[in-house]
């Protein structure tokens, strides 16, 4: 599995490069400056995003529907159907490669910055972003999993609704989606191919209904969507703080912070070892 994904993050990454257009000098990756500009260098995109809250419809519109097969019949009578189908045509492996897949997008995000395919934000905020999505995405699960208590189509247990295992790939599909899809659309593509491939692979292995498949996708989706709304205003929250507190300095002291500085430096003149101390004032 570790191969098939190295493979294609090669593969990615070629096309990507392939895009950039024939005034594009070749260079090597080096791995050192990439992470340095990412880090450090990369500019502020982060107060330049923008979201539309109606981009929320369609992953809530899925929650619903999965919701929506405790009431209603004949949506409940289709997640029968499925499992049924599902059943007959046993045409899945049976190694649960879904455990890998839906966090292969993540990985391709993370893994294409390593050889020069940046995304839209910075590694920090990029991953801060993550982190909050992931956080919310738990929640919300944990909170219908035990809230539900619906039996798994193999009786395993009561946490059938909603899939996590599903929630979590659509994340990182719209987490790749987002920072990469700017670049070239295929990125959103692959993202979503292998959530979709993870959700089809929970059903075939009787871990999920169709309906928690949707719904976790629509969980999924909703987080990643909610945490690149939500995060410039959280960071932008912390920074007005921050030059509050910077505000406070009186100015005297700022001026000295600015002006004044010193180095201590190793010298050889003359056949002497010695240093050279100089302070500008």
């Amino acid at each position: 599995m570790k191969k098939i994904i190295f493979i294609l993050l090669l593969f990615i990454a070629f096309k990507a490069d392939a895009q950039q257009g024939a005034d594009t000098t070749k260079k090597k990756v080096n791995v050192a400056d990439t992470l340095k500009k990412d880090l450090f260098t990369a500019p502020d995109t982060v107060r330049h995003l923008h979201g539309k809250f109606r981009s929320l419809i369609p992953p809530m519109a899925m929650i619903g529907y999965g919701i929506g097969s405790f009431y209603i019949h004949p949506l409940r009578h289709f997640d029968h159907y499925v499992y049924d189908e599902a059943v007959e045509h046993d045409i899945i492996t049976k190694s649960h490669l879904e455990n890998y897949f839906q966090y292969a997008p993540v990985v391709l995000v993370y893994g294409l910055n390593l050889v020069g395919v940046h995304g839209k934000n910075t590694f920090v905020d990029r991953t801060l972003i993550y982190a909050m999505a992931q956080g919310m995405l738990t929640l919300s699960l944990f909170g219908v999993k035990n809230a539900t208590h619906r039996l798994r189509p193999n009786g395993a247990d009561r946490l059938s609704f909603a899939s996590g295992h599903t929630g979590n790939a659509f994340a990182g599909a719209e987490f790749m989606s987002q920072e990469l899809s700017e670049k070239s659309v295929a990125y959103s593509i692959i993202g979503y191919t292998f959530a979709t491939t993870t959700g089809i692979m929970r059903i075939y292995h009787q871990d999920h209904w169709f309906s928690d498949v949707v719904a976790g996708a629509g969980f999924g989706i909703l987080s990643t969507k909610g945490a690149y709304l939500l995060y410039p205003y959280i960071r932008n929250a912390f920074s007005k703080e921050k030059k509050e507190k910077n505000n406070d300095i009186p100015i005297e002291l700022k001026k000295n912070k600015q002006t004044k500085s010193a180095i201590l430096m190793p010298s050889y003149q003359d056949g002497a070892v010695g240093f050279q101390f100089a302070m500008q004032l």
